[in-house]
C-alpha cells in the first residue's frame, strides 16, 4: 500500500535549524522559513473595483491596499502587488483553502490562482536584516522609507521577490518561487555569514 503524498518545504534539505557563521557574538539575523502558509493571487477583473474592495471588507474585514502595501483582515494579508493585483497571505487558511475560500468570497470579482505550492516565504529578521537585504535590494529600508505596512515587487541579485515588513521589530517576509528558492537561500545565507545567523523553523 503506498503512502499519502506529503508537501515538501521548498527548502527542504536547505534550511536546516542552527547557528552559522560568525559565531563570536549575537547572531545578527534570524531566518525563518514560513511554512504551513496558503497563497494566493488576486487579480481584478474589468469593471468591478468597487464590488471587489466591498466583497473583501465584508468577508475578511479589511479594506484593500491601493499602493504597495499590507492590509492585514480575518486570518488573511492583502499585499499589493501591482493595479488591482494582490498576493494574499494566510496562516489560517492553508495550502489550497485559502484560494478555494478566495474564489468563493469573491466569484466574479477576480481571478484566483493558488500559490501555496509554487512560492516559498523567507522572514529575515534581527538588528542585521537590513544591512543583509542591502547587499542585493535598490530599495530603502530605513523605517522613515519603508515603514511598517510597506510592501514591494522588486529584484533581490536578479531574482523576483515580493517583499513586506513582517512587524515593527525591523523583520521582513520575503516571497520568492519556488524554483529559485535553492538559489536564493544560498545568496541570503552567504550574504548573512558575516553577521552570524540562526535558522529557525516554524510548523
Amino acid at each position: 500500500m503506498s503512502s499519502p503524498l506529503v508537501p515538501m518545504s521548498a527548502l527542504h534539505g536547505l534550511a536546516l535549524p542552527g547557528r552559522y557563521g560568525r559565531e563570536d557574538a549575537a547572531p545578527g539575523v534570524v531566518l525563518t522559513e514560513r511554512t504551513g502558509l496558503g497563497l494566493a493571487t488576486v487579480a481584478c477583473r474589468k469593471g468591478q473595483d468597487d464590488g471587489l474592495k466591498a466583497s473583501v471588507r465584508e468577508a475578511y474585514g479589511v479594506d484593500l491596499p491601493l499602493t504597495s502595501a499590507v492590509a492585514d483582515g480575518d486570518g488573511v494579508s492583502f499585499i499589493g502587488t501591482g493595479p488591482g493585483q494582490w498576493l494574499v497571505v494566510s496562516q489560517t487558511h492553508r495550502g489550497e483553502a485559502l484560494a478555494e475560500d478566495l474564489a468563493l468570497a469573491l466569484k466574479g470579482l477576480a481571478s484566483i490562482s493558488d500559490q501555496s505550492g509554487g512560492r516559498a516565504v523567507i522572514r529575515i529578521g534581527g538588528p542585521r536584516a537590513r544591512d543583509v537585504l542591502a547587499k542585493g535590494l535598490a530599495i530603502d529600508l530605513d523605517p522613515r522609507a519603508f515603514p511598517p505596512g510597506s510592501a514591494v515587487t522588486s529584484t533581490i541579485s536578479h531574482m523576483g521577490v515580493q517583499l513586506w515588513q513582517a512587524d515593527t521589530a525591523e523583520s521582513y517576509d520575503i516571497a520568492i518561487f519556488r524554483s529559485v528558492s535553492g538559489s536564493f537561500w544560498r545568496w541570503l545565507t552567504a550574504s548573512a555569514a558575516e553577521y552570524g545567523y540562526e535558522v529557525v523553523t516554524t510548523s
